[in-house]
């Protein structure tokens, strides 16, 4: 069976779910909103579904229900390899289930019969100014094959909105599979020589993308895999996925969504945090001429605090232990980057600093996120980012090109249960203050 026929086979139980459970529960309270929430980026609020993935507090991002170490340890991977297919992690992600090789492989051969981009794409790329963002050109590269959407063509002629994701997983496929290209074409024209990197066949999705980066260590490709199932789904409130599945929901096909949600992953506050990290690192060996002490660390750690900056990587909005994400980067790194003073400074980073966190005691978790160590492990490779000092540069772009697997994901399966547009409603601070005012007064 392919893709989009296991999908219509899940799709009569799944409505009747959706429509059962807003009948009979619609009026069943989830949570209260607080003036605090209102304010505060509505931080917390309950107010999204999304079956695809799930941040415990403990245990991390669940991917359909799989914790990071069980999908490395359940996801197939072909024979040599360390880490599994992308290619299994998306069908699981459109599926809820784990494939077997042969399934991961047919997602794969999917993306093979796709992944061509069109010819206008380096052309547009080309023609941008040379200190265009690479966030910028990956966003710009979405929109312009818009073009190309098939669910914009199949609307117009007319269809019945039941079948409204079938041509949005056409363009998800079309999309997803494109995507290694688009960003290694980026990385040439901003720190090559501008060539089109060529595609092999033989090679998987991940695989591919290492080899038209030119790194011949096979353990990029590895890396890629890795790098790519880790970042793929955060949940629906990031502002990545919740930009894509806000746009998406005004029946925007999914080159408009993801251009949307890539420029909220552009941001420092969100997709370009890696950027950061890794610029705080470079920092700490260049005033060390290498590796600190613990003592001298702990030392730059508070010298960034009490300069009212934050130790970039460190702390997250929901996790309170370490994040899954980092521990599988470093554990790839430790058994892969021998000799690598970068890396091991990012180690000690995480031995030294979450104590200085809790010491000023104003982090709720001081344990490191994803973006503590992953520009560390891209640069082991050679893949420099240019725009380190300022600006949003290529990591983001490798950010982005995980995450639209998830956001495209979401997006299938919000247009097949036919969710509606968004739209909540807004107060003034007027009301807010008579609301307060009214809750003050003696009953």
């Amino acid at each position: 069976m392919t893709l989009k026929e296991k999908i219509e086979a899940r799709l009569p139980e799944w409505r009747e779910r959706v429509k059962r459970l807003v009948k009979e529960s619609g009026d069943v309270k989830v949570g209260d909103v607080t003036i605090a929430q209102v304010y505060g980026g509505m931080r917390g609020v309950k107010s999204l579904v999304t079956d695809i993935s799930y941040v415990d507090p403990v245990e991390g991002i669940r991917l359909r229900g799989y914790t990071i170490p069980e999908l490395l340890e359940k996801l197939p991977r072909e024979e040599g390899d360390e880490i599994p297919l992308v290619g299994g992690l998306y069908y699981l992600l459109l599926i809820g289930e784990i494939p077997t090789l042969e399934e991961a492989r047919q997602v794969e051969d999917e993306w093979k019969k796709r992944w061509d981009i069109p010819e206008y794409v380096p052309k547009i790329l080309k023609a941008m100014p040379a200190n265009v963002s690479p966030m910028t050109m990956f966003s710009q590269a979405i929109l312009s094959m818009q073009v190309e959407s098939v669910f914009a063509r199949r609307y117009d002629e007319g269809m019945h909105k039941d079948e409204y994701w079938e041509p949005m997983l056409e363009d998800s496929l079309n999309l997803t599979a494109k995507l290694p290209a688009i960003a290694a074409l980026i990385y040439s024209i901003k720190y090559q020589d501008g060539h089109i990197p060529q595609q092999d066949e033989s090679l998987d999705w991940a695989g591919n993308f290492a080899q038209m980066m030119g790194i011949e260590d096979p353990a990029y490709k590895d890396l890629s895999r890795l790098y790519f199932i880790i970042h793929s789904d955060h949940e629906s409130g990031n502002v990545s996925a919740h930009a894509t599945h806000m746009v998406a929901s005004t029946l925007s096909d999914i080159y408009f969504a993801a251009s949307a949600g890539m420029n909220g992953l552009a941001g420092p506050l969100h997709g370009r945090a890696n950027q950061e990290a890794l610029r705080w690192l470079l920092e700490v060996q260049e005033r060390y001429g290498g590796v600190p002490t613990r003592e001298e660390l702990r030392q730059f750690a508070w010298d960034t605090l009490n300069a009212g900056q934050v130790i970039p990587g460190y702390g997250h909005a929901v996790l309170r232990k370490t994040d899954p994400r980092y521990l599988a980067l470093r554990d790839f790194g430790q058994k892969h980057f021998k000799n690598d003073e970068l890396f091991d400074l990012a180690c000690l980073v995480y031995e030294v600093v979450p104590d200085v966190l809790k010491e000023q005691g104003k982090a709720k978790d001081p344990w490191p996120n994803v973006d503590a160590i992953s520009g560390a492990t891209q640069y082991h490779f050679g893949v420099v980012d240019c725009s380190m000092k300022g600006g949003c540069g290529f990591y983001t772009v490798l950010f982005g090109v995980s995450r639209i697997l998830g956001v495209s994901a979401n997006a299938v399966w919000a247009r097949a249960l036919g969710q509606p547009i968004e739209r909540p409603k807004s107060l003034t601070t007027a009301m807010l203050e008579e609301i307060a005012a009214s809750m003050k007064q003696p009953a």
